[in-house]
């Protein structure tokens, strides 16, 4: 019972001690002169820079005294700071109006238009006087010079025909009349840009040879397409990953003079398409590049009936296809070895996984291109071939058959000097 009187006297001691301050909170108007609008005039856009917000308290009758932090509770947050990078300083701004009724004299507060953010930092920036340091002239504009767009793509064609002509009458040395004419088209299509290269080229070759005692022969004949694209991850690497396609084969039939009735190929018999993925290494300045492919598929075509019965050019007799798959390199490098002399080198090597790994086939061509002048220009160059799937045949008793030996290196010497003009 005690105890519960103790209780009951300390409630009614804390409620009489406070009944007079929220009596006056609550009950107690404000007065005109109680508070002050402590707001100060704005000089920048609604920001007000205040050292400290003071509200001006006049002293009335003791019972009716507002304090400040009740105030701040009723209005907090009252005001949104922002720091000044410039001066150094912190801005205020104001989010209520405090202002006086003219005939009760009671405080309100306006609240003024919202903010998107708050206490949100505002930047303001300070720029130095400009100073000109070269003034620009009349002179100056008129050496200015209007730069073109870089240009991608890089083109380059040329034809060249070249001939060569003798002719004898009553000669004491002897000889034979004879012309010799040559035609090589070439296009090359390059494009380099950032991360990508692509290069497409068209190589065209034909040559022919009148003697006056053995007829016409062909010296030459050639088609041949490469096309390459790589991508690169950055513009600092000369690696790409690279995918290459190569096609080669011929116009016309071709002989083992004297025998022009038995054709030992013709157009499509050969031809070969190397496809195939892997990595570039490309100096684009120093026109090199070295190409590794260790996945490349190689398909010989022998589209002719008699030579596929015949089992030419490695292929199933009967077959007229043949695909392989193996590791294809191919280097290719440009190189002027002294004034209007060019050397051209391109080496091809391949081997297949599945049948006689490691027995190489080989392309190798050397070229020397010399320049005369713009439109006159020779060729000294080499054609080596080692293909094991290309057997070597002769008549070697005179019976009229060829007989069949195995693979041997064939070659190709030529030396040119003819009209070459560009497009």
């Amino acid at each position: 019972m005690r105890k519960f009187e103790l209780t009951h006297i300390i409630c009614l001691f804390f409620f009489l001690l406070f009944l007079p301050d929220l009596s006056a909170q609550i009950t107690v108007p404000f007065k005109k002169e109680t508070l002050k609008d402590s707001i100060q005039n704005q000089k920048y856009a609604d920001t007000t820079k205040i050292d400290s917000p003071a509200i001006t308290e006049e002293k009335t009758d003791p019972y009716i005294e507002i304090k400040r932090s009740v105030l701040d509770s009723l209005l907090n947050p009252f005001y949104s700071f922002s720091i000044d990078t410039v001066n150094n300083d912190i801005l205020y701004k104001a989010k209520f109006r405090m202002n006086l009724k003219a005939i009760s004299g009671d405080t309100i507060y306006v609240p003024l238009p919202k903010e998107e953010k708050h206490l949100a930092p505002e930047i303001k920036a300070h720029f130095n006087e400009l100073k000109i340091e070269k003034p620009v002239t009349a002179e100056d504009v008129g050496r200015l010079i209007k730069l073109n767009p870089p240009v991608w793509w890089k083109n380059e064609a040329v034809f060249t025909l070249a001939a060569n002509e003798s002719a004898f009458m009553n000669w004491n040395a002897g000889g034979n009349n004879s012309v010799a004419g040559l035609a090589k088209l070439s296009i090359i299509r390059k494009y380099q840009k950032l991360f990508t290269l692509w290069n497409n080229e068209i190589f065209l070759t034909y040559g022919l040879n009148q003697n006056e005692e053995q007829g016409l022969r062909k010296t030459d004949d050639q088609i041949l397409i490469n096309s390459t694209f790589g991508y690169r991850k950055d513009t600092i690497s000369n690696w790409y990953y690279t995918a290459k396609f190569n096609f080669k084969t011929q116009f016309t039939n071709g002989y083992k003079y004297p025998d022009t009735e038995n054709p030992i190929s013709k157009f499509f018999a050969p031809a070969y398409i190397y496809f195939g993925a892997g990595s570039e290494y490309n100096l684009k300045k120093e026109k090199l590049s070295v190409y590794l492919s260790p996945v490349t598929f190689k398909s010989t075509f022998v589209l002719d009936d008699e030579l596929s019965q015949d089992g030419a050019f490695g292929v199933d007799i009967g077959k007229k296809t043949r695909t392989e798959f193996g590791f294809f390199t191919e280097t290719s490098w440009e190189k002027p070895v002294m004034k209007n002399v060019t050397m051209t080198n391109r080496l091809g090597l391949y081997t297949d996984y599945l049948n006689d790994f490691g027995n190489i086939d080989v392309d190798w061509v050397l070229d020397f291109k010399l320049t005369v002048n713009k439109w006159i220009k020779a060729n000294l160059g080499a054609h080596l071939i080692y293909d094991n799937d290309i057997k070597y045949k002769e008549d070697t008793n005179g019976d009229g058959t060829l007989e069949t030996f195995g693979a041997r290196v064939q070659l190709k010497q030529v030396f040119n000097i003819g009209f070459t003009y560009s497009f």
